[in-house]
């Protein structure tokens, strides 16, 4: 998995004519971040399938490659318990393209932060990004029940019934829209059947 993702990165770094010594080393810190302990979802799996759908999506964006490295970035930083999540990674991605001679930085920060509320507006960098981080949502039912398990996992320190009640308030916000996915439309069914039966196991203990 590693060689595959270091490929992309390499792929994707090699735009800006990076170094090749600078690509191993911010590499090897990004995969290091998303191998933390307590990270089930939220791995370089997780960026891979993004990558994946932006890739898919790529004919709709005005910067695809900063919608790229938005995606490799969005979660560096991340902290269950904290609040501040997207501004780390946020910051981090700033420091990054600074270091890397990457004049996109303020681009990519401005897309991470847009995945705190993921309200992309009419921003078709950000609709792209978004409705990548969301595709899950849209997943078969297998495949949506284990990434709600892996959710759980990365939440182990709430005690079930605060967990139960957070999570419903999450899901009831992206039922209660008018559409989740601005471009992957064919998903939104599939979504909001999704969420709703999640939300009623949820319900039902």
């Amino acid at each position: 998995m590693n060689d595959v993702m270091l490929q992309k990165w390499d792929e994707l770094l090699h735009t800006w004519v990076v170094v090749s010594t600078l690509v191993h080393q911010t590499f090897e810190d990004i995969a290091g971040h998303h191998a933390e302990p307590g990270r089930f979802y939220h791995t370089l799996d997780h960026v891979g399938a993004m990558l994946d759908t932006v890739e898919s999506l790529g004919s709709h964006a005005r910067n695809l490659n900063a919608v790229k490295l938005a995606s490799w970035l969005h979660d560096v930083i991340y902290d269950s318990r904290a609040t501040d999540n997207e501004e780390r990674s946020a910051e981090y991605a700033e420091r990054l393209c600074e270091r890397l001679a990457i004049p996109e930085g303020q681009l990519v920060a401005t897309l991470i932060l847009r995945t705190k509320t993921h309200d992309a507006g009419e921003d078709v960098d950000a609709q792209v990004l978004l409705d990548a981080d969301l595709a899950i949502l849209g997943a078969t039912e297998p495949v949506y029940r284990t990434f709600a398990r892996q959710i759980r996992q990365e939440y182990a320190s709430v005690p079930e019934p605060e967990y139960r009640s957070g999570r419903r308030q999450i899901l009831t916000k992206f039922l209660n829209r008018p559409r989740i996915y601005h471009l992957l439309t064919p998903l939104e069914e599939a979504a909001r059947r999704n969420i709703a039966a999640e939300i009623a196991r949820l319900a039902g203990h």
